[in-house]
């Protein structure tokens, strides 16, 4: 397949992705079906298009929010895993780690957030068996929500840690608060053996890199994209092989650039970081990862090797076990 080609198929290249927010992920239409049946007015969430509404970053926080107060049962997650995974799948995606938040999800309570889990789980799994993609879980807590929730977000990771919730994680506003605070939960994720991520580098600058560096210890940060604003710290991330969870469209839509072609992910790449490509939170940001390759493409005339690299790139970074990627390698082969 050439990418040069006029109707390229960027659906057809498969693709692994390790930043998805799991309700973020909700496609507008089943959320809007979602209220209507237990009669519950989110019209404000909507513009008049039925897309996701909001200014700026943090009116996006309140609107995520909102979309995902209806979401109460474990039925309720699992018909939303179904329909994300099915998005992400025709899209060309084989793996994906979603982002999950027991804050969401029984409200910290160890033994609700068990139920929540097997329901999404189960739906994961029959996903896999019917649409081929695999999905792993990555505990995450919020960071406006402070410390002392994170704390019992953290619980919920270590307890249910195992062969599918792999990660632990921070999102969230960036503003709030600094990552030392949350330390003695990341610290229980990793007594645990989760691996680890965290947000960085959207909002909160170079700065906020380092600082989720030197208090966190994560293996990847997720957006980490300022970092460019100090090469200095660049050269670190390269050094120390810490990987990037880069969203293009995610930082082009909500401002930090103004366009693909002027976003940092081809400078950081040059300069050895290791960059992966994600969507963040898709539907809000009006973007597949079929849409962030051809955008990549057409910005910086990435082809069908650079992909593969960046393919190679997440499944090195991935958390999952080693026999999940290695059947996920013959995967990328069979379809290089």
């Amino acid at each position: 397949m050439s990418l040069t080609q006029e109707g390229a198929d960027f659906a057809a290249i498969p693709k692994l992705e390790l930043h998805l927010h799991h309700e973020g992920a909700a496609p507008p239409a089943f959320i809007r079906g979602l209220a209507s049946e237990k009669k519950v007015n989110i019209d404000k969430v909507f513009d008049e298009r039925g897309h996701y509404a909001y200014d700026d970053f943090w009116h996006f926080l309140q609107v995520y929010e909102a979309a995902t107060s209806v979401l109460k049962t474990p039925e309720d997650y699992a018909r939303l895993t179904t329909a994300v995974l099915e998005e992400s799948a025709a899209s060309g995606v084989i793996y994906t780690e979603t982002f999950l938040s027991p804050d969401f999800c029984g409200g910290r309570d160890v033994g609700a957030w068990r139920e929540y889990l097997h329901a999404i789980r189960e739906a994961a799994d029959a996903a896999e068996r019917d649409m081929g993609i695999v999905t792993r879980g990555i505990i995450t807590c919020i960071r406006h929500f402070g410390p002392d929730k994170a704390k019992e977000t953290a619980l919920c990771a270590a307890e249910t840690a195992g062969d599918w919730i792999v990660g632990f994680g921070i999102a969230g506003d960036e503003k709030a608060g600094k990552p030392r605070d949350f330390a003695y939960s990341f610290d229980m994720a990793r007594e645990a053996e989760l691996a680890l991520t965290a947000h960085a580098g959207e909002w909160g600058g170079p700065q906020s890199v380092r600082d989720a560096l030197e208090a966190l210890r994560p293996a990847r940060i997720g957006h980490g994209v300022r970092a460019i604003e100090d090469l200095e710290l660049v050269d670190r991330l390269a050094e120390e092989g810490v990987v990037l969870e880069v969203c293009p469209g995610s930082n082009v839509t909500l401002g930090i650039y103004p366009d693909v072609a002027r976003h940092p992910i081809e400078m950081l790449r040059e300069r050895g970081v290791k960059v992966t490509v994600s969507t963040d939170d898709p539907p809000f940001f009006h973007t597949t990862m079929a849409k962030e390759y051809e955008a990549l493409h057409h910005a910086f005339g990435w082809e069908e090797e650079v992909f593969a690299q960046i393919n190679r790139t997440a499944l090195d970074a991935a958390f999952c076990d080693q026999a999940t990627k290695d059947t996920l390698a013959k995967r990328l082969e069979i379809s290089a």
